[in-house]
């Protein structure tokens, strides 16, 4: 019997060095995944619109335009997973890729296999393929669909990333349980290799705008100070 090959991946690289493109383009492709790429930031974001990917993989620092201004287009446009790449390290740059959109980073020198699980893990959840099996989680007035990634409240759609879904995911299968940011990079991408804790407060801050929530009396996603946070349901 022979073995079903993994789905083909498409991934969009935006990326104006033309080696390192070429060499981390060789690497996804051995990998099976296929890629597209585009060298500034005004034919990433048109070619990001023209076709469907399942990923995008998006340089911070681009000619014509940057990183910042694509991811923020293209989130306004579409839920497509968007991996930012830096040169720096700094966790401005890292905090401002997350506020305008992006669902997770990697900073230069990267290492292509490192990429590459990146790339996989939010397909997988865009995919539906990470976690247990299909399942409608409600909490309070709250509902999260994971067959569809798809969240309402009130019974009114609420729009979210990939990653931001995986957050609420997290939280809602363990409601009025406090988690701290730790556990929430661990259980929302699957490593907690980054240990980098605001990179949840930016995703939770978006996620409290997106649910009307009031940042500074929430009554769905609450902070429990110097602990981390926990989901109530917003019935109450």
């Amino acid at each position: 019997m022979t073995e079903t090959a993994p789905a083909t991946i498409k991934v969009l690289l935006v990326e104006d060095d033309a080696r390192l493109a070429q060499l981390t383009a060789r690497y996804l492709e051995s990998h099976n995944v296929l890629v597209t790429v585009a060298a500034d930031g005004i034919d990433g974001q048109a070619e990001a619109l023209r076709r469907q990917y399942d990923c995008v993989v998006l340089d911070l620092m681009l000619p014509g335009r940057d990183g910042i201004e694509v991811c923020r287009a293209l989130r306004s446009r579409t839920d497509v997973p968007i991996v930012m790449v830096t040169a720096r390290g700094e966790e401005s740059d890292r905090v401002l890729g997350l506020e305008v959109g992006a669902d997770d980073y990697v900073t230069k020198p990267f290492s292509p296999r490192e990429l590459l699980a990146r790339i996989r893990a939010n397909v997988r959840r865009v995919r539906g393929q990470a976690g247990p099996a299909p399942e409608v989680i409600q909490v309070g007035l709250l509902a999260l669909d994971t067959a569809n990634m798809a969240v309402t409240l009130e019974g009114k759609p609420v729009e979210v990333t990939a990653y931001e879904f995986s957050i609420l995911r997290a939280l809602a299968q363990r409601p009025g349980k406090v988690l701290s940011r730790e556990q929430l990079l661990d259980l929302a991408k699957g490593s907690a290799d980054l240990s980098f804790d605001r990179s949840i407060d930016v995703h939770v801050s978006r996620l409290r705008a997106k649910l009307g929530d009031d940042s500074r009396n929430p009554r769905i996603l609450k902070t429990v100070r110097g602990a981390g946070y926990m989901l109530a349901g917003g019935d109450s």
